[in-house]
């Protein structure tokens, strides 16, 4: 790594952002949801009603840097825009409550409140006493709280409330209010029922103000369960990797703009490589970037670096997520990684670890509820990560063919 530093390009001028929710110079490949996101705002703000949208995809796919280019669009417009990544350690009302906090100082200084906007802050005030009793998410509104609103307990009816409120104070604006939530499947079911029924509410009042959430692919299955009219709120867009143009563009365009080239077989080489997903080719560029001596950049670069850009994918983006699970949750990985790359039926996984399917299903499950897998079909597991079969299969080669540690109680499931 020293020697491509010392004889690369220079490294002030790379281009390239390899780093977790980072804009990339260039968003290749996302105009279509770009142009869903602002007909939602445009017809929301006529009040006209819209489909709100939920992003799905794998890690490193880029629903992040989505999630911040539909930010700056809102903020273009003179939206208000509201962004949060879920976490399942953050209780969700109080989190809640301060976003909504958030959204009406920035809809209106305190000094310059009306009537009507003193209504909303009552709102939140009642809502941030309900889910803290303690006073201290709501610090700062120094109003009453507004009796028999969002006050009830029940967080599908409270959360509605706030939403009502916060919508209409948008409105008298000529504004609106978009929440953007990152990590969206780490909400409890009751959690993302309270926000499916506010946004419904919102929707039969036409008051500009709406929700677009990314996460996993577990989303559509987590919506589904939440209220009978819930996929009709929302539009599921799935991205994934990039292809052709695209890729080509994520991938050659950063450099471009600093006066360096490709060859185009180094970058069939690299897309071929990193199956077109915007990390790793950003992650990829990067490592070529301080490769190569000169423009335009080789295929005997490309190759040149490959070695160093798997060993530092293993380390910073595979790893810390296999070291997350247990032995078992791991041998339980490797066994569908031995099975390939998509999604694998739980008996075929359990067959190869030598039992049946159920007595590894709550190794499943726990795989599931950590984020490390999902079910995109009844009996059928999938990688959330792109390319971690072949990571578990470098990394753990003879894993299956180890006894496993007697530790934490695991061993009864084999």
């Amino acid at each position: 790594m020293l020697k491509l530093l010392k004889y690369g390009m220079d490294p002030r001028r790379n281009p390239y952002t390899p780093n977790a929710g980072a804009a990339p110079p260039v968003l290749a490949g996302r105009d279509a949801e770009l142009e869903r996101f602002d007909l939602l705002l445009d017809r929301l703000q006529r009040g006209r009603t819209e489909q709100s949208m939920i992003i799905t995809g794998l890690r490193g796919v880029g629903k992040t840097v989505l999630l911040e280019e539909f930010r700056r669009h809102a903020v273009g417009r003179g939206w208000i825009a509201i962004d949060a990544e879920i976490a399942k350690t953050t209780p969700f009302g109080p989190r809640l409550a301060q976003l909504a906090r958030r959204g009406l100082l920035e809809l209106s200084p305190r000094a310059r409140w009306d009537d009507r906007i003193k209504r909303a802050a009552g709102v939140l005030r009642s809502f941030s006493l309900t889910v803290s009793p303690d006073g201290t998410v709501g610090a700062g509104l120094d109003v009453d709280a507004v009796t028999g609103l969002a006050d009830s307990g029940d967080l599908a009816d409270d959360v509605t409330d706030v939403f009502i409120a916060l919508g209409e104070v948008a409105a008298h604006r000529n504004t609106g209010v978009v929440f953007l939530f990152d990590e969206l499947q780490f909400l409890a079911k009751s959690e993302f029922e309270s926000l499916v029924a506010a946004l419904h509410k919102s929707v039969q009042r036409s008051v500009p103000i709406t929700l677009v959430g990314a996460g996993l692919p577990s989303l559509p299955e987590l919506t589904g369960e939440a209220k009978s009219y819930s996929e009709r709120l929302f539009r599921f867009d799935v991205i994934g990797h990039l292809v052709g143009d695209a890729a080509v563009s994520a991938l050659a365009d950063p450099a471009r703009t600093e006066g360096v080239e490709y060859t185009p077989d180094a970058v069939e080489h690299i897309v071929r490589f990193t199956n077109g997903y915007p990390y790793f080719l950003q992650e990829y560029g990067r490592f070529v970037w301080e490769g190569a001596r000169q423009s335009p950049i080789t295929l005997e670069t490309a190759v040149e670096v490959e070695p160093a850009v798997e060993a530092h994918l293993d380390s910073s983006f595979f790893r810390v997520r296999a070291e997350r699970a247990t032995e078992a949750e791991l041998r339980y990985l490797r066994a569908m990684a031995a099975l390939g790359a998509g999604p694998q039926r739980a008996a075929d996984v359990a067959r190869q670890l030598g039992t049946v399917s159920g007595k590894v299903g709550p190794t499943r499950a726990r795989l599931i509820s950590k984020g490390l897998l999902y079910s995109p079909g009844y009996g059928l597991a999938a990688f959330t990560v792109p390319q971690f079969d072949r990571f578990l299969l470098r990394a753990y080669p003879r894993l299956l063919e180890q006894p496993m540690t007697p530790k934490s109680g695991e061993l009864e499931e084999h």
